[in-house]
């Protein structure tokens, strides 16, 4: 591991200057910091702010941005507007990442950074992602990847660093809550959102809520679903004043890319 860290902050060094797609999560902060660690101030934060993401993660990102004196620049992205988005077809994360790419390579040009990197590891590449197709036809780097960094690797070398993100639950844009061929809209992002937020409130830790026409599926993981039992009617209530019609628990528990 430390072999494989030391790989990491040598590429991102060779580079000279990156701006790093920084949504705040494990993998994210990790890259981030090891660029800071590994050529200072050339090392830019590029947030996307946008229905996709709770406003408590990007007002994470800035204050941990903030604290580690790193500059960040913010981006306001509207999904909704990329055409064929909200349609949730399975292309639909190659769409957004290709425009979230756009818009950051905007933001950097007057900084004159030629690099731009993401978060993604090692352990992504046995998943349906069509976002890294968008990496890989944009020129994204991706130096977690590149090193060779598993997820639990990244974790174990965040905690190495100090990072308050070593234990953060994984996150994923809210689209992913919709079932493909659901239309998105934001009436819908938001009651992902509140019934998530809702569940971390009650002490609950990774989890989705996904979202399949009027019905909630909650995940969780499978040494807390016990736990679920114990608050059953409360959830229920709170989930149906959110806008679900059906609240059910899957017994499989949380498992990551579930709906895909």
């Amino acid at each position: 591991m430390d072999k494989k860290l030391e790989i990491l902050r040598e590429y991102i060094h060779s580079l000279g200057s990156v701006a790093v797609a920084f949504s705040g999560g494990v993998d994210s902060t990790l890259l981030l910091k090891v660029a800071q660690m590994a050529i200072g101030n050339s090392a830019v934060a590029v947030t996307v702010s946008s229905c996709l993401v709770p406003e408590c993660e990007v007002a994470e990102t800035e204050e941990f941005c903030a604290t580690e004196g790193i500059r960040q620049i913010i981006v306001r992205y509207d999904p909704l507007a990329v055409p064929g988005f909200a349609e949730n077809l399975p292309e639909r994360c190659y769409l957004c990442k290709s425009r979230i790419f756009d818009e950051i390579k905007k933001s950097v040009a007057p900084l004159a950074i030629n690099n731009i990197a993401e978060g993604s590891n090692v352990d992504d590449e046995g998943d349906y992602r069509p976002g890294m197709r968008a990496v890989a036809e944009q020129g994204i780097l991706s130096p977690l990847r590149y090193a060779g960094l598993n997820k639990a690797e990244i974790r174990a070398l965040s905690a190495r660093l100090g990072l308050a993100t070593a234990n953060k639950p994984s996150l994923a844009c809210l689209a992913s809550r919709i079932a493909y061929g659901d239309v998105i809209t934001e009436e819908k992002l938001r009651m992902t959102d509140a019934a998530e937020t809702y569940l971390h409130r009650l002490g609950f830790g990774q989890l989705r809520v996904r979202l399949h026409g009027s019905i909630a599926r909650i995940e969780l993981m499978p040494e807390e679903i016990s736990k679920m039992f114990e608050v059953r009617n409360e959830v229920y209530i709170k989930l149906k004043s959110l806008g679900f019609k059906y609240v059910s628990l899957d017994l499989g528990g949380y498992k990551t890319g579930s709906m895909n």
